[in-house]
């Protein structure tokens, strides 16, 4: 199986009709990784797989534009059968766990055990699922965050999640086939610490991809402005990720 990238959804900081929030699905070596939960991922999940299917779930971050439809997930498992054949592993910050037991009422996610199988990330994290290996970086976002690099057979994506400027995205994206990164801000504030990117910081933390692919566009920015100022930085190939694109590589 070839590495590819599936566009669930793209949306910041909310969803809008046909737009939803942050997800992906990204298939290689055997393996179907749902990257980001952001909300009405998990609807346009069913449309490429089932999700009794997926190998693993990656989450880069617990706001909820990245994590909410973990819930629908929930339901989907524990009520809605579709019951994967074992617990699905489920790598993100350690508190997630805690978070969605708070939200159901429960006083831990034991609960889910049978479902869900919870383990923690941190910078330098490394696991393989089959020929595929994920690979996480600590990110600066003002929150425990990483970003991704997914490698199989010799294929790189490398992923932003969500940040700021910051060295470990340069590395994730180096000799990387495509970078997926946010272009979340027309502008950074004056004297804030910045933990989105602009499109011109996007192309900056390029430079050693082949292909760029802008994701993430807050709502002072257009998709087809973010793709020309970060491309204009880039110089390579540079696209937007539009929901329901797959990119295979």
């Amino acid at each position: 199986m070839p590495l590819s990238l599936t566009v669930l959804g793209a949306a910041s900081p909310h969803p809008g009709p046909g737009r939803p929030c942050s997800g992906y699905l990204v298939r290689g070596g055997g393996a179907e990784v749902w990257v980001d939960a952001g909300p009405g991922t998990f609807a346009e999940l069913q449309r490429h797989t089932d999700p009794a299917r997926l190998t693993a779930i990656w989450i880069s971050h617990l706001h909820a534009d990245h994590s909410a439809d973990l819930l629908a997930a929930v339901y989907a498992y524990a009520f809605g059968g579709l019951t994967p054949p074992v617990p699905v592993p489920v790598y993100a910050p350690a508190d997630l766990p805690r978070r969605l037991a708070g939200f159901l009422g429960r006083p831990d996610a034991a609960f889910l055990g049978g479902v869900l199988d919870f383990r923690p990330l941190y910078d330098g994290h490394e696991v393989r699922h089959w020929n595929l290996r994920l690979t996480a970086r600590a990110v600066a976002h003002g929150t425990e965050a990483y970003g991704l690099r997914a490698e199989s057979q010799g294929s790189v994506l490398a992923y932003s999640g969500d940040s700021g400027p910051c060295d470990a995205l340069t590395e994730l994206a180096h000799h990387a086939d495509v970078f997926l990164c946010e272009a979340d801000l027309d502008r950074h504030r004056d004297g804030a610490r910045p933990v989105h990117l602009t499109p011109e910081d996007a192309g900056a933390h390029a430079k050693g991809a082949r292909t760029l692919v802008v994701t993430h566009v807050g709502p002072g920015l257009t998709r087809e402005s973010a793709v020309d100022r970060a491309a204009a930085v880039f110089g390579g190939r540079t696209t937007a990720a539009r929901e329901g694109g797959t990119t295979t590589f």
